[in-house]
């Protein structure tokens, strides 16, 4: 399938997963993975998107983001991107690239993936063996969404806020969401429509998305065997 132009407009939730080239480490120790949050902050002020969740992998960061002006995302990323490659050379004296190309992004529909999505990113250390409850894990925004603790990079979603008309009922209701696995479906729906550019959502929405955008967002069918697709 032909690579798709990336569309994250104003308003629309993106997941967004930046990885190390050829899968190599891009995370080498924790102060790694406090500066590259300290330029998550200042990239989430300067271009104006909102970090809903986020998780940091050795060699690898998930992210739930909606971006708040034209082109955020992009320039959130490439400002991340550009910033810790510099920082990471200089303190490992090494050149050369260090992130896989162009991040990875796909749209998520609100209302039926939106908080799933969430899970699906905080859940990535427990899925990886790393920990046993995410909880456990310093690198996510998970302990921030189920327990509060003060983040300068959170910023809720609407659909979070929904859970709850104060901030206790908020949290142990987040919380709550965690005491069932996701459906093996809906994981394998969220990595394909991540590594492909695809629109994470529902037929209704991913044409929608379409007409907003003047390009195709689902993949194209075969065509017939021993012809031409047409």
């Amino acid at each position: 399938m032909a690579r798709l132009k990336r569309f994250c407009p104003v308003g629309m939730p993106a997941h967004l997963i930046q990885r190390g080239n050829n899968r190599n480490n891009c995370f080498l120790s924790d102060s790694d993975k406090a500066t590259y949050m300290r330029y998550l902050r200042e990239a989430s002020d300067k271009f104006r998107v909102a970090i809903h969740a986020w998780v940091l992998m050795s060699n690898h960061v998930h992210m739930l983001v909606t971006p708040q002006q034209s082109e955020g995302a992009s320039n959130l990323m490439h400002y991340i991107g550009s910033q810790y490659v510099r920082f990471f050379n200089r303190k490992y004296s090494r050149t050369g690239t260090l992130w896989e190309g162009r991040f990875k992004s796909s749209l998520v529909q609100e209302d039926t993936y939106f908080l799933t999505c969430q899970r699906y990113i905080e859940l990535n250390p427990v899925r990886a063996g790393m920990v046993s409850h995410p909880a456990e894990y310093h690198w996510s925004s998970y302990r921030s969404n189920a327990f509060g603790t003060n983040s300068s990079v959170r910023q809720p979603h609407q659909l979070y806020l929904a859970l709850g008309n104060s901030e206790s009922i908020r949290l142990e209701a987040y919380r709550s969401l965690f005491l069932e696995s996701i459906p093996a479906d809906q994981i394998s729906s969220i990595r394909f429509a991540a590594n492909k550019g695809l629109v994470l959502g529902s037929g209704k929405f991913t044409n929608k998305i379409e007409k907003l955008s003047g390009q195709r967002a689902r993949l194209l069918k075969p065509g017939p065997k021993g012809g031409k697709n047409t």
